[in-house]
C-alpha cells in the first residue's frame, strides 16, 4: 500500500457484526442447552453425551464458535465463583462464633 493507498477515499469493507435477531437466536438456544445441562447434572459443556443433543445442535448452529467457547468457559467460572463465595460466607460464619 503506497502514500496515495492511505489516502483512498474508497472505504474498505467492515466485517458483518451480528444483529440483534442473531445475538437473541444465539442467547436463547445457549440458555435453552445450558438449562438442559443443568437438569442433566452437567457442568462442562459436551460432557453431557446425547441427553442434550438437539439443543446442542441449535446452539452450535445459532452461535458463532468463538462465542460457544466464551460461554462455555464463563459458565464454569461462575460455577467457581459460586462455590468460593459459599466457602467465604461458611468461613466468615465460624470466624463470628
Amino acid at each position: 500500500m503506497g502514500l496515495f493507498g492511505l489516502f483512498s477515499s474508497k472505504p474498505e469493507a467492515a466485517p458483518d457484526a451480528a444483529s440483534r435477531q442473531d445475538r437473541q437466536k444465539c442467547w436463547e438456544s445457549r440458555d435453552a442447552y445450558f438449562a438442559c445441562l443443568d437438569s442433566a447434572g452437567v457442568l462442562i459443556a459436551g460432557e453431557e453425551g446425547n441427553k442434550c443433543a438437539s439443543q446442542n445442535a441449535r446452539y452450535e448452529e445459532n452461535c458463532a464458535r468463538s462465542w460457544i467457547d466464551y460461554f462455555n468457559k464463563r459458565r464454569v467460572i461462575a460455577e467457581q465463583q459460586k462455590s468460593r463465595v459459599e466457602q467465604s460466607r461458611i468461613q466468615a460464619q465460624n470466624a463470628r462464633r
